[in-house]
């Protein structure tokens, strides 16, 4: 195929480039943007992501000079810089960091590819990773220059293989899918989180799905369901477009351990756990909903009544029709009566001319739930055991009852028999509420289901504040398990909602971000543990040993690498994480 002699090499490779390039900026959390040694704007994302093919006529300033010294170049205070004098955009310039490498074919500068920042926090990022960054860019870019330079005689077919290439060296798990959502690559971090080899990946249908359905376009990783055949796991990730294609980008944090989601049904997505105990209740509510009796569920404060009964509701016939709460404890008695019953026009002093229906009319052909049911008082109980008993509701000042057919859900964390056996609670409406009853356990009796409660509200809090999803180490994982939890699982969605708060952007949520009362949690087999972090440590100061020593002795990082057996990437976090030289040789 002949190319166009006006084209330069990069911009031959235009598609691939920008895949690339919005890649880069979905991974590193900055725009990103390519020009040619003609300062061609050949790709770029954000204020960047136009005008492609265009020469810049602005803002070349610094681009010129890595082009014309071959050098790298680093702008963390913007309009402060030499290079930044005489520039026309200097004094309504955006940009807070800068950094631009070259792309070095042999001897020759054939473009530029930069990273910027517009805010303080992008301009910190830059700041504190500039070698990480510079390396990882270099060496990616050498990819590129080496399929540019055999592409010459070439068809379109190589560009796969470039953008393949930059995708098999990222240490970040990616999934290519084409434009009808089938997976069509993997790397090999990602056959790894899916615990997947590469010929049965391509075997296998595969399915992506959120975990939550929500109508946002919140930024960042998020959970998703990823079915494999008759196989599901949960793994945290987000989409990326790339012309035609979507990326699927994992997180460098999933879960602690993998599971899989075996719920058949998808009424259940609320209500989580997965024990004994919780498994025999969903069984108990799949095979109750559609009854018309009431349902009596006991448990103590925070364990998520409410969760349950809109799970029956949810699961019976009466789903399309109204769902109806009221918390008996949370409003005084008369406001209570005039809430459940409504009343007509001047039944009384301050009525409203219009009347009111009330909630038990509202509720006709679906569900009421009455929350905290113990704490009604003995004259209403006795008008609900009338409307239970005679299916009809007579409002306030009425002298005509209304048909209703409504399903009575109630909930409490009272003991009756004490309260029945006190004159505190009407038996005869006991038995009418406890038709079915459900005992819903705490958490502290729930093994096994912090953890996937933990990753729920992760996904829940980190959507509604719109950040992304972090990790979790596995000692705040297992201080979190070893809790007793008296709050049960409202206080672990109150604690979840915090952390991700306080958890800086893009780190894990760690014991020291844990409120100081779990310092006194005993964790289970402390003493194997002790001696398992013993263990790590040891292993950790062998690796840092090792990785210092190769850098000494060879002569550049990809090197070091191939020695270590590792890919560039996870030699450039380990060394940031051991605090070693990064100097070139």
């Amino acid at each position: 195929m002949l190319k166009n002699a006006q084209q330069s090499e990069l911009m031959q490779l235009q598609p691939t480039i920008l895949r690339f390039t919005q890649m880069l900026s979905a991974v590193l959390q900055l725009d990103a943007e390519v020009v040619d040694a003609d300062l061609v704007r050949i790709a770029g994302t954000g204020p960047y992501s136009k005008f492609f093919g265009k020469k810049l006529n602005t803002s070349s300033r610094i681009f010129r000079y890595i082009l014309e010294t071959h050098r790298e170049k680093v702008v963390v205070k913007s309009r402060t810089d030499p290079l930044c004098d005489g520039c026309s955009n200097k004094g309504t310039c955006r940009e807070t960091a800068f950094l631009g490498v070259p792309i070095m074919a042999e001897d020759r500068c054939i473009g530029v590819i930069s990273l910027v920042a517009f805010t303080e926090e992008s301009r910190e990022r830059i700041k504190e990773n500039v070698q990480l960054f510079s390396d990882y860019i270099q060496h990616i870019s050498q990819i590129v220059v080496a399929k540019v330079l055999a592409s010459n005689n070439e068809h379109d077919d190589g560009l796969d293989e470039v953008f393949t290439s930059l995708i098999e060296n990222m240490d970040q798990g990616v999934l290519v899918l084409d434009g009808n959502s089938r997976v069509k690559y993997g790397n090999q971090p990602a056959l790894n989180n899916l615990n997947i080899e590469r010929e049965e990946l391509s075997r296998v249908e595969v399915n992506i799905q959120p975990l939550s359905f929500h109508n946002n376009e919140l930024k960042g990783h998020q959970q998703h369901i990823i079915s494999l055949g008759e196989r599901q796991e949960l793994v945290v990730g987000q989409f990326h477009d790339a012309r035609g294609h979507q990326l699927f980008l994992m997180a460098f944090h999933q879960p602690n351990k993998s599971f899989a989601i075996n719920e058949p049904q998808p009424q259940f997505t609320s209500v989580i756990g997965e024990c004994k105990k919780m498994r025999q209740l969903k069984t108990l509510i799949s095979r109750i909903a559609s009854s018309p009796s009431s349902v009596l569920i006991n448990g103590e404060s925070g364990t998520g009544k409410e969760v349950i009964a809109h799970a029956v509701h949810d699961l019976s016939t009466r789903s399309d029709k109204p769902f109806i709460a009221i918390n008996c404890a949370a409003i005084p008695d008369q406001l209570l009566e005039s809430e459940l019953f409504g009343y007509v026009k001047g039944a009384f002093t301050g009525a409203s001319n219009k009347g009111k229906t009330g909630l038990i009319q509202a509720a006709n052909k679906g569900t009421l739930f009455l929350d905290e049911i113990g704490d009604m008082s003995m004259t209403l109980q006795a008008k609900l055991l009338r409307v239970l008993e005679e299916r009809e509701v007579m409002p306030i000042g009425s002298n005509t009852a209304i048909p209703i057919d409504i399903r009575i859900v109630s909930a409490t964390n009272r003991n009756f028999a004490e309260m029945i056996a006190s004159n505190k609670f009407r038996e005869d409406l006991y038995y009418r509420l406890n038709v079915i009853p459900i005992h819903l356990p705490p958490l502290k009796e729930r093994e096994g289901d912090v953890e996937l409660l933990v990753q729920f509200f992760l996904d829940i809090h980190t959507r509604k504040i719109g950040v992304s999803y972090p990790g979790i180490a596995s000692e705040a994982m297992a201080r979190l398990n070893a809790y007793h939890w008296p709050g049960n699982v409202r206080e672990l969605s109150n604690l979840i909602e915090y952390l991700v708060n306080v958890v800086p952007e893009g780190d894990t949520i760690d014991v020291d971000l844990l409120p100081p009362y779990f310092e006194q949690t005993k964790v289970e087999h402390q003493v194997e543990s002790i001696h398992a972090d013993e263990c790590a440590m040891s292993l950790e100061e062998m690796e840092k040993i090792r990785i210092e020593e190769a850098i000494n002795r060879l002569s550049n990082r990809k090197l070091v690498a191939d020695e270590l057996g590792i890919g560039i990437a996870t030699l450039y976090r380990k060394i940031k994480k051991y605090g070693l030289s990064v100097n070139s040789h």
